[in-house]
């Protein structure tokens, strides 16, 4: 797995995975559960990740769609 997006904007997680899973694109968001810890307020990133041989088209579908994903 390698790390496409990493964001605090749950509505920017929501819609790159929706992006991905329209393109047959299987991805993972983790650090989920760190609401937890920092008691909801949204501080610490999730990070969304896709397997190494999607990347590529992965990158391309966020780019494509204007979500920055810093590559």
């Amino acid at each position: 797995m390698k790390e496409l997006l990493r964001s605090t904007d749950p509505t920017v997680m929501a819609f790159a995975s929706a992006l991905l899973q329209g393109e047959d694109i299987d991805c993972f968001e983790m650090d989920v559960n760190m609401s937890i810890l920092e008691g909801g307020i949204g501080i610490f990133p999730r990070r969304m990740m896709v397997r190494e041989a999607d990347f590529d088209r992965a990158c391309r579908v966020m780019r494509d769609n204007g979500i920055p994903f810093g590559r």
